[in-house]
C-alpha cells in the first residue's frame, strides 16, 4: 500500500505548530529559572540551563508527538485539548527529571525549577491554543455583527448552550445571539459565553422590542407541552419569526443536529414528558433476531422498522402491499442501518400462499403486525373489507407464526377496540382476541401479545394532515364536534412504547396499554395548527362542526369495564387482566363470520360482528356499495371444525387475495 503524505495545507500547519513547540519549549524552560532566582540568574545556574534544555526539548517533542499535540485545530480547541496538553507536559517533565540523573547532569540543579517549568509550560502552549481560538471566535462575532440576524435563546440550559456554541463557531447559522431568555431566577443575570440572561418570557415581548431581535429560538430540551404552549404564545405576542430545536427523538437517533432549527409542529404543543426507557431491555430482545413487520411501510409499520433496526436485528423483513411505499422505506432504513439486512417483501397478508413463502424463506423470530385497515367512516361502508383484512388477515399471518415457531408475536391494536362504535374497533377487538385466546394459538410455543394505544399524530389519514390541507386551502376547518377529544401520541413515541411493551416479561400473552396522557380536545388542535400557520382562528381560518360521523365516538377509552388494567416495571405501560375468554365459543363464531362474509348482508355482517364482540354498539345503517359478484360466490361445504383445530378460511376475499387495496397500519 503506497504510503499517503498530508496535503500542503496540513503539512504547512503541522510543520507551524512543531516550530512553535520548538519555541515554547526552552522560552518555558527559561522562565522557570527566571522566577526561581527573580529573573536575576546566576552565571552557573544558566550554564545548567544551556546543558539541560536540548534534552528537555527532545523529550517534550517526543511526548508532544506521541499525544498528537502537533495535530490539532487551534481554533477548535477544547477542555479535551487541553487534558491531553496537561498529561503530555507532566510525562515529559517526569521523564525529564528521571533522565537529568542517569546523564549526570542532576547536581547542582534547582528541584523548584521542574515544578515551575510544569506550570509555564502548561500556561504558555494553553494560553497560545486559546488565544488562537479566541481571536477565531472575535472575527466570527464581527462577521455575525455584520450579517448575523439578532437572537434570542429562549432557555439557557444545556440545549441553549450548545446551540449558542454552534452559533458561536459556525458563521452559517446566521445567528447573532444577544441574549439569553429563562424563567429561572437564579439565571438572571449571569452570562453563558459571554452571553447575558436578561430575563423570563414574561418580558419577551418588551426585551424583544429593547434589543432589536429578529429572531427567537426555543431551545428548552424536554420541555412539556403545555410550557411549550406558553413559550409560543408569548413569541406569537412578539410578532417575531420564531423558531425550535430538534425533538430530542431526532437528536438521539442522529436524524438532526442542535442548530437544524425548525418550525414548531403540533407535537410540540401536545408533548408530554420524556419516555425513560429501558433500552438495555429492549436491545437485549431485538438484538441478533430475525423480524418480521407486516405492514412494513405504513405509518407505525416504518417507523418500528426505523427504530428496530437500531438495536441490531440480524434481519429485518417488511411485508407491505404498497410497492412504492415499501421501496422508500426500505431505502432509507438500509441506508441508516447498513450493518442491518433489511428484506422488502411485496405481499398480502390475506394471502396464506405468499405468507407461507415469507415464514418458510425468512424464518422470523418475532413478527410485529402493523397491517391493518384503519380508517373509521371508510370501513363502516367497506365492512366486506375490513373484516377480511383486519380479522382473517390477522388470523392468518398468526397461524403461520405458530406454525412456523415463532417466539414472540406483537398485534398492534388501538383504543378503539375498547367498548367499540365502529367497524374498525369491533374489527380490532377480534384481531385481539383470536391472538390471545383462539385455542390452537393458545397452545402454540409463540408469546402471542398485543399492544393498544390512541391516535397517532402526522400518521396516515390522520386528523393533523387533514387540517393543514383546509387551512392551506384558506379554511373552513371542520371539526366533527366541539367537545369531541382523543389520546394522541407522536409515531417514535408510540413505537418506542410498543418495543418497550413486546420486551416485559410479565405482558407475554397480554394486552398492554400505553400511557396517553390527558385527551386533547379536536377543536384545540385545530385552533393550535391554525396559529402556527401564522392565522388566527376564527378570523382568519374559519372552523365548522359537521357532526359525529358514522362509527366515531365522542370520547375514546383505553380499557373496558370488564377489563383491569395492572402496572408494569415500565412506569408508562399497564397490562390487562379479562376474565371469561370462551375459545371454543371464538371459533365457532369465526366460523359462522368467515361463512356471512361471502354473501350475507351489511346487518348480517354486523349481526356475526356482535356474537364476537358483545360490548360493540353499531353505528346507524350506512348505504353499502354494490358488492362485486365475485364475492357473492357460494362457499365451499366444509365439515365443522374439530375441538382446538386452527381455522383455514376457505373464503377467496371481496375480489381476490392479492387485489385488495394496500394495508394501512393500525
Amino acid at each position: 500500500m503506497p504510503l499517503r503524505l498530508p496535503s500542503r495545507p496540513v503539512l504547512y500547519r503541522r510543520t507551524l505548530i512543531f516550530l512553535v513547540h520548538v519555541a515554547l519549549i526552552p522560552l518555558a524552560y527559561l522562565t522557570a529559572f527566571g522566577l526561581r532566582f527573580d529573573f536575576r540568574i546566576p552565571p552557573v545556574e544558566f550554564a545548567h540551563f544551556q546543558t539541560t534544555v536540548w534534552w528537555l526539548l527532545g523529550i517534550r517533542l517526543v511526548v508532544f508527538q506521541a499525544f498528537g499535540l502537533h495535530r490539532g485545530y487551534w481554533k477548535h480547541v477544547g477542555l479535551r485539548d487541553l487534558l491531553d496538553l496537561g498529561l503530555a507536559v507532566t510525562l515529559s517533565s517526569a521523564l525529564f527529571a528521571v533522565a537529568l540523573p542517569a546523564l549526570g547532569l542532576f547536581r547542582g540543579m534547582p528541584r523548584s525549577v521542574f515544578l515551575l517549568d510544569w506550570i509555564v509550560m502548561i500556561f504558555f502552549s494553553g494560553g497560545i491554543r486559546f488565544a488562537a481560538r479566541a481571536l477565531r471566535e472575535s472575527q466570527l462575532a464581527r462577521a455575525r455583527l455584520d450579517d448575523g440576524r439578532r437572537t434570542f435563546i429562549i432557555g439557557a440550559g444545556e440545549a441553549g448552550e450548545q446551540l449558542l456554541r454552534q452559533a458561536l463557531h459556525d458563521p452559517r447559522a446566521g445567528m447573532n445571539v444577544v441574549g439569553f431568555i429563562d424563567d429561572k431566577p437564579e439565571t438572571h443575570g449571569r452570562t453563558l459565553h459571554g452571553v447575558p440572561v436578561l430575563g423570563h418570557t414574561g418580558k419577551l415581548k418588551e426585551l424583544v422590542h429593547k434589543h432589536d431581535v429578529e429572531l427567537l429560538v426555543i431551545a428548552i430540551r424536554g420541555a412539556t407541552g403545555a410550557q411549550t404552549r406558553r413559550i409560543v404564545e408569548r413569541c406569537r405576542e412578539t410578532s417575531v419569526e420564531f423558531k425550535i430545536i430538534p425533538s430530542i427523538d431526532d437528536l438521539l437517533n442522529k436524524r438532526a443536529t442542535i442548530g437544524q432549527l425548525r418550525d414548531v409542529a403540533i407535537e410540540d404543543l401536545l408533548g408530554r414528558d420524556p419516555i425513560q426507557l429501558n433500552l438495555e431491555e429492549i436491545k437485549r430482545d431485538l438484538a441478533g433476531k430475525s423480524i418480521l413487520v407486516t405492514g412494513g411501510a405504513g405509518s407505525i409499520g416504518s417507523e418500528l422498522a426505523r427504530q428496530i433496526a437500531s438495536y441490531g436485528p440480524a434481519g429485518l423483513v417488511l411485508l407491505e402491499r404498497a410497492e412504492n411505499a415499501l421501496y422508500f422505506t426500505q431505502l432509507e432504513v438500509a441506508k441508516a442501518h447498513p450493518e442491518v439486512e433489511v428484506v422488502p417483501c411485496i405481499g398480502s397478508i390475506t394471502n396464506p400462499d405468499r405468507l407461507e413463502d415469507v415464514f418458510q424463506t425468512y424464518r422470523p423470530n418475532y413478527v410485529f403486525h402493523a397491517a391493518a385497515y384503519k380508517h373509521v367512516p371508510m370501513l363502516e361502508s367497506n365492512v366486506t373489507e375490513a373484516i377480511w383484512n383486519n380479522v382473517f388477515g390477522t388470523l392468518r399471518v398468526a397461524e403461520c407464526a405458530a406454525a412456523h415457531g415463532v417466539e414472540k408475536f406483537v398485534l398492534i391494536s388501538t383504543d378503539k377496540a375498547v367498548n367499540p362504535t365502529s367497524v374498525l374497533g369491533a374489527t380490532k377487538r377480534i384481531a385481539e382476541r383470536i391472538v390471545l385466546e383462539l385455542p390452537s394459538l393458545c397452545e402454540a410455543a409463540t408469546d402471542f401479545r398485543a399492544v393498544r394505544f390512541g391516535n397517532v399524530l402526522g400518521s396516515d389519514g390522520s386528523v393533523v394532515p387533514l387540517f393543514r390541507r383546509q387551512i392551506s386551502a384558506g379554511g373552513p376547518v371542520r371539526v366533527t364536534h366541539p367537545e369531541a377529544t382523543r389520546y394522541f401520541m407522536t409515531i417514535p413515541e408510540s413505537v418506542q412504547l410498543v418495543l418497550q411493551a413486546a420486551a416485559l416479561p410479565e405482558a407475554a400473552r397480554r394486552i398492554s396499554i400505553l400511557d396517553m396522557g390527558q385527551p386533547v380536545r379536536i377543536l384545540e388542535l385545530a385552533e393550535h395548527l391554525i396559529r402556527l400557520s401564522g392565522l388566527e382562528p376564527y378570523r382568519d381560518i374559519q372552523i365548522a362542526f359537521s357532526g359525529l360521523r358514522p362509527g366515531e365516538k365522542l370520547a375514546e377509552e383505553l380499557v373496558a369495564c370488564t377489563e383491569d388494567s395492572v402496572a408494569t416495571s415500565t412506569e408508562k405501560v399497564r397490562i390487562i387482566e379479562r376474565n371469561g375468554a370462551d375459545g371454543l365459543a371464538l371459533e365457532r363464531d369465526l366460523e359462522h363470520l368467515l361463512g356471512v362474509l361471502a354473501g350475507g348482508s351489511r346487518e348480517q355482517l354486523i349481526d356475526a360482528i356482535c356474537a364476537l364482540v358483545p360490548e360493540y354498539v353499531p353505528s346507524p345503517t350506512v348505504e353499502q356499495p354494490v358488492v362485486p359478484a365475485s364475492a357473492a360466490l357460494p362457499v365451499p361445504v366444509r365439515k365443522a371444525p374439530e375441538p382446538r383445530a386452527p381455522l383455514r378460511p376457505a373464503y377467496a376475499g371481496p375480489s381476490g387475495a392479492d387485489e385488495l387495496p394496500s394495508s394501512a397500519t393500525a
